[in-house]
């Protein structure tokens, strides 16, 4: 299933997995997430481990995911997305090139890019096939290096210039997306603020959920 775009739903929930996880009682967990409120798509991200972990981690984790009408994405790995039954892939600019994952996956699979702060790579991004563009960091983030952030402008330029989706992330919680869902954010991804909730990880999707509807109430009225 494609990962869907905000359109009359607003901004959504892109849920990203920890790098290291035992596939099994993640599942638990993932579950929990996703029947507490709305995700738009879960990505699967592990960090340097072999093909037999990835696809041990596929075969446990997609049916969770995809039985929930949520699409499931792959973290780089666009040559395993056809193999294993999943739905898309997200690539970043050091990993493999936007066109060579489209030519991998097709046609009717989600693709997704990463363009940091540059508007030049999100319109090359859109012209190598991808389904949306991600852009970051926005926030200092626990899972990934971040020497200089972004503002939200990007995010207002594009969604006045494009009309293919974009996603904000980088250090996103329910206390700081405001500015990134007025400015015209399809979709926030997020790894800590829902698996590290003090109340576990339903209540963090829950709480961001409500930050975002919140937020965007405001911005289509006017606020």
């Amino acid at each position: 299933m494609p990962i869907m775009s905000s359109g009359e739903q607003g901004c959504r929930v892109y849920l990203i997995t920890p790098p290291r996880l035992d596939p099994g009682p993640f599942a638990e967990s993932l579950a929990a997430a996703l029947d507490a409120d709305d995700v738009a798509a879960v990505q699967l991200r592990l960090k340097d481990v072999d093909d037999d972990t990835w696809r041990r981690a596929i075969d446990t984790l997609r049916p969770v995911t995809q039985a929930r009408g949520v699409a499931f994405l792959l973290n780089d790995r666009a040559d395993l997305v056809v193999p294993t039954g999943c739905d898309g892939a997200h690539v970043g600019q050091d990993d493999m090139p936007a066109r060579e994952a489209r030519r991998l996956m097709g046609p009717d699979l989600t693709l997704g890019v990463t363009c940091k702060g540059s508007r030049d790579l999100a319109m090359r991004a859109g012209e190598d096939g991808a389904d949306y563009v991600a852009f970051g960091a926005f926030f200092p983030s626990g899972t990934k290096d971040v020497t200089a952030t972004i503002g939200p402008e990007i995010l207002a330029w594009w969604s006045e210039m494009m009309e293919l989706p974009s996603c904000a992330i980088g250090g996103i919680t329910a206390e700081n997306c405001v500015p990134l869902v007025r400015a015209g954010a399809d979709f926030l991804a997020v790894v800590g603020c829902v698996w590290n909730h003090p109340d576990g990880p339903a209540a963090g999707v829950k709480a961001l959920n409500a930050a975002i509807r919140a937020a965007d109430w405001y911005r289509r009225h006017g606020g």
